[in-house]
């Protein structure tokens, strides 16, 4: 794993944003779409918005959801509002793929299997195998969760579903990628910024599975953190 350290949270979204659209174009190049899988939180949203200013091929990129909360359409505690809003702050995303987990379905479960398939069908993976993401963004929480993947919840331990629902987390249950989906990109992208995120950072550095963002694979993983979150770190 990788690690860049920036002055703070701006630096770390404008980084961000960067990568995703080189990825974007090389992943567009060799197999005509890139599929992206972003996760919520504030500076994920600043480097969307950077992103959306891009001069990208658009109609090729279709954005799917790490994980998301239960709640209302146009809830703000809905990560899609926040999503939408920002890719709406320029006119080249109009023609982006959203696809929204599907959280106001009276069989959730069920829900969750059919945001799998097409997760499956967009990837172009058979049945058998977990689908191929080009990229998915993930944040590290103070506890040490990704995703929506949360110390102590059993989701943890799902290996044969690949999208799932959750207990209840801050007041909301949710619905989140699982480890096979997540490990089975081809690459990720973590951001991390906050001073509260400091004591976890080195433990997701170490693959630490004490906690769940060190279950997730690192072999084609990269870190961008800012300075507050990187004060644990030796050196």
């Amino acid at each position: 794993m990788q690690i860049d350290v920036f002055s703070d949270a701006d630096a770390v979204a404008c980084a961000g944003a960067r990568i995703i659209a080189s990825e974007a174009r090389a992943a567009i190049a060799a197999r005509g779409r890139f599929l992206l899988a972003l996760s919520g939180g504030t500076t994920p949203l600043r480097m969307l918005a950077v992103l959306a200013a891009e001069n990208l091929p658009w109609p090729q990129i279709h954005i799917v959801q790490v994980d998301e909360r239960f709640a209302p359409a146009g809830d703000p505690d809905r990560n899609i509002v926040h999503l939408r809003r920002s890719l709406e702050s320029s006119p080249h995303t109009a023609t982006a793929h959203v696809y929204p987990m599907p959280v106001e379905a009276a069989d959730l479960n069920a829900a969750a299997g059919k945001y799998a398939a097409m997760l499956r069908a967009l990837a172009g993976e058979p049945a058998s195998a977990p689908p191929v993401l080009d990229l998915v963004h993930l944040g590290l929480g103070a506890d040490g969760h990704t995703a929506s993947l949360v110390p102590g919840d059993p989701v943890l331990n799902i290996a044969d579903r690949l999208v799932a629902v959750t207990g209840m987390y801050w007041r909301r249950q949710r619905m989140t990628l699982t480890y096979p989906v997540l490990n089975a990109a081809r690459r990720i992208l973590w951001l991390v910024t906050g001073p509260e995120k400091a004591p976890m950072l080195p433990r997701l550095l170490d693959a630490d599975v004490g906690i769940p963002a060190g279950r997730v694979n690192q072999a084609e993983a990269l870190v961008l953190a800012d300075r507050p979150a990187a004060t644990a770190l030796p050196g």
